[in-house]
């Protein structure tokens, strides 16, 4: 095989992310599909987090860099892909859009300079087969937030709001979700203060780009040292 071309092994082929996967790669001469993990192979996941815990000790042994897309991780998995990541290089990224990759840079000036005079609520909308809310790329926008603001996320955030909520808390950082129809994906991040509102908008209309950013990733990542990493390193 010739070396230049990588060899992919997608986690998740069947679904809507992986079927467009298959049909980009197929027309790239920079990558050829593999039907099992195997050495000199990277592994592109979007699937389930059963899936991803299920494969990883495989990717370990075969020393498979991973880019993952799945979301809906809890802390124990998150620990696991951490630990994993000490020894073969891993992307975990909630969105693979670049256009999101810039969105995060930017919430993250707009946070820093607005400080906690400004309310934050972060918006987000999904079809309507979305399983987890928020989304894993919300909640990455509110932790970039937090970040900015030199706060504890897991203290400021608000996932949801119902009955007598009483004033808001200041310096929370709020969430609200909307599953319906085939919306691919739309996060809003509103910075309020007195008298005036920012809001930093990103809208995807397909889900190549995210398909495409995730190729890139792959590409990226083969020449990494082992580490945990996020869209926001791809070059």
């Amino acid at each position: 095989m010739n070396k230049e071309v990588l060899p992919i092994f997608l986690l998740g082929a069947d679904g809507k992310m992986g079927r467009m996967l298959q049909a980009l790669i197929a027309k790239d001469p920079r990558f050829t599909l593999v039907d099992v993990p195997q050495a000199g192979a990277v592994i592109i996941d979007f699937s389930h987090p059963e899936a991803t815990m299920a494969l990883l000790d495989q990717a370990l042994s075969l020393k498979c860099p991973m880019v993952i897309g799945t979301t809906g991780f809890d802390q124990r998995a998150m620990q696991k892909l951490k630990a994993a990541s000490e020894a073969v290089p891993i992307l975990c990224g909630s969105n693979m859009s670049e256009g999101v990759a810039l969105m995060r840079k930017l919430v993250a000036m707009a946070a820093s300079q607005l400080g906690l005079d400004a309310d934050v609520e972060i918006i987000e909308k999904h079809h309507k087969h979305k399983v987890d809310a928020p989304s894993g790329t919300a909640i990455s926008l509110g932790e970039v937030v937090a970040r900015a603001r030199q706060q504890d996320f897991d203290e400021a955030k608000v996932l949801s709001r119902s009955g007598e909520t009483g004033a808001r808390v200041p310096g929370s950082i709020g969430f609200a979700t909307v599953r319906a129809g085939d919306i691919v994906g739309e996060h809003t991040v509103l910075f309020a203060s007195e008298g005036e509102v920012l809001e930093i908008k990103h809208t995807s209309f397909h889900r190549e780009h995210y398909a495409k950013g995730a190729m890139k990733a792959a590409l990226w990542l083969k020449g990494q040292a082992p580490g945990l990493y996020g869209m926001d390193d791809v070059k």
